[in-house]
This record gives structure tokens, C-alpha cells and sequence, in this order.
């Protein structure tokens, strides 16, 4: 059972995959074309619910809490292999469900994922849908549209950059408001949407985020001392690391050289400041703004362009011989499909069919 409770119409059951034990929900009929929903960083499966009750008829929905996450067996992120743990998890889950193709929807770091999922068995995805996706070129320590690190030890990103009271609190089973910097349902309900909505299951969301493995080694990951501003770079362990441009390796070539290229629907919200041109967790942000003493300058160490950096990405794959649409939904944070699901299902349901 999911440690948080589900909607009517979504089952949960732990699958035993060769590499972990998954907790994994399911919604529709056992028989309908896949749709494998693939969660973002502190969260789990059970931000989908909602989406996938909204498929349309003939469509199962297939959301797993990745590994360092939800109900999912607590096993260690090798982060020196990138995205390489979560794909391989991901793959052996649709081995063991007897999934041969399916659509694969992923928000945030999900989406990062998805890109990954193409670059790796693009022959398996019938589309890919990111939704407010990080970077492929990793979150934190790079610049121009083409990801170029700002330093040659990628100082700047990694467990390091995260606010030590963040996970301290989430570890701690923290639901008041009392900081406001680090306390998780202030940082949700500020960042994961678009002041003042609240969804209507706030309290079942921020349980969600706080199931997400805490520690030294998990999140947010430990990280080395750097002489380079901001004074840490990526350690080895943890979601966090994981997604430093350091451990990107050839993701970018093989999302764009993938030798089948299904279609990529992107959909972002406008208002997002977790994954934008100016992210309120990026160091670039934070030092230009005067938030973070000693910052270097624009041309060492300017916010990250994630949205340019994924828009030059996805041009690069149309170059190539694949398509890809931009949704823009308006007046939407970082989740438009908790904000605006209605919204969000016209887009993904034409995709779909």
C-alpha cells in the first residue's frame, strides 16, 4: 500500500523488477495502450492520480515512485552514472509488466527522464510529454544554450546547492509553515504552483514530497569543497548529483541521434520558478540578485538558460527528423497539470490519440 492514500480508480502494487522493488499505480484497463507518468524530485507517483484518471478510455496508466523515492525499496543513486539508475529501473519495469511500447509523460525531473528514455529505447516510447522539464544538460553549473560548464569541476551544482533545512525538515515529518525559506509546504506552495492556488489535495501532495529518502547519501547528496564560486561541486550519491552536468555524459547526442524518433510535446508553465531562464534555485540567479555573496559575474557564472537550453535542444532533434510542439499554459507554475489539469489533457490527450 502507498503511503500516501489514493484516488478511487487508482490501485497501487509493489512489483518485484529484477533491480528494486517498485511501488507502482495503476489506473485503467490492464489490456489498454501504456502511458508510463514519470514523477519530478520531492515527490512521487501520486502527483499523476489525478491525470490518470483523466486518460481517455482505452489508455492504463503506469506511474512508479523511482528509486529514492515514495514506497519504491530504498536503494542508493550511483549518481556518477547520471540518469543511468532511474533507466535502468524504468526499463526493467516494463520488462517485468510485459510493456513492449508506451507513451511516457514526465514533469521536472521526469522530464529529464523521459529525454533519457528516448535517447535509450526510443524504439519502446510511442511519444514523449515533458512537462516543465530540467535541463538535459543537467540543473545548476552551466551556461549558453549549449550546457557549457562554468567551471571544469562543476562547481555549483550537486547535493551541495541545496538548502540544508529543506530535507532536515522533510526528514523530520515537518507540515507547518514556521520557515519560510525551508519548510516544505511553504516551498511547495510557493514554487511547485502559482500563488495563491492550493490544490485541493494539499495535504495528500505534501506527504508525497516528504517521502522522498533523506540522508547523506540520498537526498540531497553529498558534495566536495571547491575553490570555484559557490565553494561545492557534485559529490557521488543522490538524486541531486545526479543531475549535475558533470554525470550528463552522452544523453544529449543519443536524445537527439535517437534512430527512431517518436513525437515530444513540451508543456511549461509561464510563471515557473523552479525550471526557467531565471531559476530562484539556480546560483546564477541567486548571485546575480545579490542573494548569495561573491558571485563572479554574468560571463563566469550566469543563470542557466534552462528554457533556452531545452528549446535549442528539441530544435536540434526536429533538425534531425523529429517534431516536437511548445504548450505554454498561462498563468501556471511549475506543476500545470496539478494547476490546470483540463488544460493539460487537451494537449496530451491529442498526442495520445
Amino acid at each position: 500500500m502507498s503511503t500516501v492514500p489514493t484516488l478511487p480508480g487508482i490501485t497501487s502494487k509493489m512489483v518485484d523488477t529484477p533491480r528494486l522493488k517498485m511501488n507502482v499505480l495503476f489506473s485503467g484497463p490492464e489490456t489498454g495502450t501504456p502511458v508510463l507518468f514519470v514523477h519530478g524530485n520531492a515527490s512521487s507517483a501520486s502527483y499523476w492520480e489525478e491525470i490518470m484518471l483523466k486518460l481517455p478510455v482505452g489508455f492504463r496508466g503506469i506511474a512508479p515512485d523511482l528509486r529514492g523515492y515514495g514506497d519504491t525499496e530504498d536503494k542508493l543513486i550511483d549518481a556518477t552514472r547520471g540518469m543511468g539508475d532511474w533507466l535502468d529501473d524504468l526499463t526493467a519495469l516494463l520488462d517485468t509488466l510485459k510493456v513492449e511500447k508506451t507513451h511516457v509523460v514526465g514533469h521536472s525531473m521526469g522530464g529529464t527522464i523521459v529525454f533519457g528514455l528516448v535517447g535509450a529505447m526510443s524504439g519502446c516510447v510511442l511519444s514523449g510529454t515533458v512537462v516543465n522539464p530540467g535541463s538535459i544538460y543537467g540543473f545548476g553549473g552551466s551556461k549558453g544554450l549549449d550546457g557549457t560548464p562554468c567551471y571544469d569541476d562543476f562547481a555549483g551544482s550537486g547535493g551541495g546547492v541545496v538548502n540544508p533545512d529543506f530535507p532536515k525538515l522533510m526528514a523530520a515529518g515537518d507540515r507547518s509553515s514556521d520557515n519560510p525559506q525551508a519548510s516544505p509546504r511553504v516551498v511547495m506552495n510557493s514554487f511547485y504552483w502559482k500563488p495563491p492556488f492550493v490544490p485541493a489535495r494539499e495535504e495528500d501532495l505534501l506527504t508525497s514530497l516528504m517521502t522522498e529518502k533523506v540522508g547523506g547519501d540520498k537526498y540531497p547528496g553529498d558534495f566536495v569543497p571547491s575553490g570555484n564560486w559557490p565553494n561545492v561541486a557534485p559529490g557521488k550519491f543522490g538524486p541531486i548529483n545526479a543531475l549535475s552536468p558533470k554525470y550528463v555524459g552522452d544523453s544529449v547526442e543519443k536524445f537527439v541521434g535517437a534512430p527512431t524518433k517518436p513525437f515530444i510535446l513540451w508543456v511549461r508553465g509561464d510563471s515557473d520558478m523552479i525550471v526557467s531562464d531565471n531559476s530562484f534555485f539556480d546560483f546564477g540567479t541567486l548571485g546575480k540578485l545579490g542573494y548569495v555573496p561573491g558571485w563572479p559575474g554574468e560571463d563566469v557564472y550566469p543563470p542557466q538558460p534552462m528554457v533556452g537550453q531545452t528549446r535549442s535542444l528539441l530544435e536540434k532533434y526536429q533538425a534531425d527528423g523529429g517534431s516536437f510542439e511548445e504548450v505554454v499554459i498561462a498563468d501556471t507554475g511549475h506543476t500545470p497539470y496539478v494547476e490546470k489539469p483540463e488544460e493539460f489533457m487537451s494537449a496530451l490527450g491529442k498526442v495520445l490519440k
